[in-house]
């Protein structure tokens, strides 16, 4: 069996925005205030916007290609974030797009990126109490198998048609991957030893304020959470930052192997990678300015620049050199034509060169040609909104809610423990057998002990609106790569915690009911 494909196509892309610049752009109240007073007389028309027209991407255009690593270089505030959320769909609402994405000949729009890219940010939020290997089951349960499932059970059926007796290593753990509602997936573990997560696997993550992992291996497992999944496009932003050399190599070397074996389609930002991490990649996309300088085979970019009048140094790293030679600071020291005399070469020079360049031509031959959506798997282009079922994406997260509970227990113990002295505080500052209700006065200590009783059950509560807000920033990171919908993450926990608010109430009813005199029946 062939693996199916996918091959991405961006053309004429253009990202611009308006923004404030200078101190306008500071987030104070003056500002905010100012802001808003200008945006509603500009809707009226009766004032200029003070926003400056910025273009971060500028006619951009390029080909990924499936079985290939592809480098995205660049220095600091050249566009290379941007591009990849482009192609992963999720650009910003407020900034203006134009321009075509294309994967397989399909528009974005036809499909659910979010379900066909896995884009990792270079934002590691997890939750801290939950540990590597839990943290990558719930993403995997998540997500799902996609088209697994459906390519094993045509290749057993090829292989009983021709007799053919598959390896039973190799049987049991495809058939294992391929599972479907499974909470322990064999594709985790591997995860976890391909990314050498081993030894901290069952650690927990941790953050600022709770001692966990390290920060490299947070970032292995920002990396992990999304190649748990089924995703045949990873778009990675910076995942080499807090990373040392080492683990990046290895990283970036079993990414390769995933990429040429199963036929995978890779696009990697890195900042400043090692000679040998640079040398796994077979293509490079070098950005500065919101431009493309270059976009072609690695071996070739270097003849580019020559051909420009730049040489690279002997003993200098070929990606620091493609990095500096488009600055007006760095170029001067790669100018290679000694008889002529130098001067600045711009972006926009570079791009119109690499046009007319081999390289160029030949990449705007393969453009020219459109894709034949008739070659391409429809089982890649997911237009399912979510991975597994919605009763499926509810267990889990009831599943991984109660196991919160279970890791913040300490919480709700030292809540109980907080409501029985306040209990016995106000039972002896109410002490009476029967309350009274002859006068206005018995009326007011009866409302009293109903208020004190009311305030302290509502802000005993209010430990939980910390546990809660620490935790929005990782549901709105999962929600937004559809792992699962807002309310499969807001019923567990609304329902885990009726039983807790049950016996916090049925503690304070009990000690508190009878000596306050509400009623001389103690079964009242």
């Amino acid at each position: 069996m062939d693996i199916p494909t996918l091959e991405v196509r961006f053309e004429h892309v253009n990202v611009d925005t308006e923004a404030y610049v200078g101190s306008r752009a500071l987030p104070t109240f003056l500002s905010f205030f100012f802001n808003r007073i200008e945006a509603l007389l500009n809707c009226l028309h009766l004032r200029a916007s003070a926003k400056n027209h910025l273009s971060i991407l500028h006619d951009v255009t390029g080909m990924i290609k499936p079985c290939r690593m592809t480098l995205l270089l660049g220095p600091p505030s050249s566009g290379k974030t941007t591009l990849l959320l482009a192609l992963a769909g999720r650009l910003d609402p407020n900034l203006k797009f134009s321009g075509s994405i294309t994967y397989n000949g399909h528009n974005i729009n036809e499909f659910v990126p979010q379900r066909t890219v896995a884009y990792i940010s270079q934002q590691d939020l997890h939750i801290p109490e939950m540990t590597v290997r839990e943290t990558l089951s719930f993403s995997a349960r998540c997500q799902g198998v996609g088209s697994r499932y459906e390519m094993l059970a045509e290749l057993t059926r090829r292989e009983k048609a021709e007799n053919i007796n598959p390896d039973p290593d190799v049987d049991a753990f495809m058939k294992a991957a391929s599972s479907k509602g499974e909470e322990a997936n064999v594709v985790t573990d591997y995860i976890i030893k391909v990314l050498g997560l081993e030894i901290c696997a069952d650690t927990m993550v941790g953050d600022d304020m709770f001692r966990g992992i390290s920060g490299g291996q947070r970032k292995r497992v920002t990396t992990g959470e999304l190649l748990v999944g089924p995703s045949r496009v990873l778009l990675m932003d910076e995942i080499s930052t807090g990373l040392d050399s080492s683990t990046t190599f290895q990283i970036v070397n079993s990414l390769k192997q995933f990429t040429h074996i199963l036929k995978g389609t890779t696009l990697i930002s890195l900042l400043q990678p090692a000679p040998e991490t640079y040398n796994l990649f077979d293509d490079i996309i070098l950005l500065s300015d919101g431009q493309i300088v270059y976009q072609g085979p690695r071996e070739q970019v270097l003849e580019f620049f020559e051909s420009m009048g730049f040489k690279c140094p002997e003993r200098k790293g070929v990606a620091d050199f493609l990095q500096e030679v488009t600055s007006r600071k760095d170029q001067k020291q790669y100018w290679a034509r000694m008889e002529e005399s130098y001067s600045f070469v711009t972006v926009k020079e570079f791009s119109k060169a690499f046009q007319s360049f081999h390289v160029g031509n030949r990449l705007k031959d393969e453009l020219s040609n459109p894709f034949d959506k008739s070659k391409s798997d429809p089982s890649l282009l997911t237009t399912n909104k979510y991975g597994v079922k919605r009763k499926e994406l509810l267990k889990a997260c009831f599943s991984k809610e109660l196991l919160l509970m279970k890791r913040n227990s300490f919480v709700y113990i030292f809540k109980i423990l907080q409501l029985i002295t306040m209990a016995l505080i106000g039972s002896t500052l109410f002490l009476r057998t029967e309350m009274h209700r002859d006068t206005i006065i018995d009326g007011e200590i009866y409302m009293g002990a109903l208020f004190f009783s009311v305030v302290m059950i509502m802000f005993n509560g209010m430990a939980e609106l910390a546990l809660t807000i620490f935790k929005l920033p990782v549901f709105y990171k999962q929600r937004d790569l559809l792992f699962y919908p807002a309310w499969a993450y807001a019923i567990p926990t609304w329902i885990l915690k009726i039983p807790i608010t049950v016996v916090e109430v049925g503690v304070w009813i009990l000690l508190t009911y009878y000596v306050m005199g509400f009623d001389p029946n103690f079964q009242r």
